[in-house]
């Protein structure tokens, strides 16, 4: 039997945050080999991460990142907000977003093993929720929010516009992070959520003692109002009468992308 020193047990839990009898045991059965020893931990932590998959992971982190035309939203979610704030945890949500703008969803894959080390080390059900890289087309613009509170980043948001001002675009991303739209337009809604919302509707419709044969039409009149709420281009920008689509100065917007804490 190798001869494992404290030193040993010390530097192998350092490396891995591993507990002292989880080091000293991968240490024996690796008889010493600090690197065996690291596999094993590593292997076994991933067994138990797998097992945290169905845990709530509302907390975590969003970072962008923005060059000339292009901009990178990445979503790294957590079960807890002490685990989003740390600097390991916000180091690496870095390195994969700065991956992302420079490579697409393609640059995730380097960065697959550091989020696995968060996941053993953290003991939580860490991983990747929206990544997404925008770029702008031929005479379109791109606005980014990225809202912040105690050091990470909560709501962001990418939009892109075509011959809108640059003050109204921000605006506009502005809108987003808080009214947080669903689609940019009624056709970007699935039908299977308009048609549970429908079904709701009609519900209610009923429960109220409405006349049967006035059912059709106050359920698409409240549909309709339920899709303003919704989608983008029909709110009403920053909560004023005036919808996104008209106070767009006859410009248009394009895209948009949101990631926020619990969506």
């Amino acid at each position: 039997m190798a001869d494992i020193s404290v030193a040993d047990i010390k530097a192998l839990r350092d490396a891995t945050g591993a507990g002292m009898m989880d080091a000293k045991k991968a240490l024996t059965e690796a008889e010493g080999d600090m690197e065996e020893a690291r596999k094993i931990l590593r292997e076994k932590g991933l067994a138990k991460a797998a097992t945290r998959t169905d845990r709530e992971n509302a907390e975590g982190a969003i970072a962008i990142a923005s060059a000339d035309g292009v901009a990178a939203i990445v979503h790294l979610k957590s079960e807890t907000d002490f685990a989003a704030k740390s600097e390991d945890f916000l180091a690496t949500l870095d390195a994969v977003t700065a991956s992302v703008l420079a490579e697409g969803e393609d640059g995730v894959a380097p960065h697959q093993a550091a989020i696995e080390e968060l996941q053993i080390t953290k003991k939580e059900n860490i991983e990747l929720g929206l990544v997404a890289r925008v770029e702008a087309g031929d005479g379109e613009h791109i606005d980014t929010y990225l809202h912040k509170q105690d050091g990470r980043g909560v709501n962001g948001v990418i939009v892109v516009g075509s011959g809108v001002e640059e003050s109204t675009l921000h605006e506009v991303a502005l809108h987003i992070a808080f009214a947080k739209p669903i689609g940019l337009s009624r056709d970007e809604i699935d039908p299977a959520v308009a048609e549970k919302e429908r079904e709701a509707l009609l519900e209610i419709t009923k429960a109220e003692g409405k006349p049967e044969q006035a059912w059709d039409k106050i359920v698409e009149g409240r549909l309709s109002a339920w899709y303003a709420d919704q989608v983008l281009l029909e709110q009403g920008l920053n909560g004023d009468k005036t919808s996104v689509q008209d106070s767009l100065g006859g410009g248009s917007i394009v895209s948009f992308r949101q990631a926020y804490l619990g969506g």
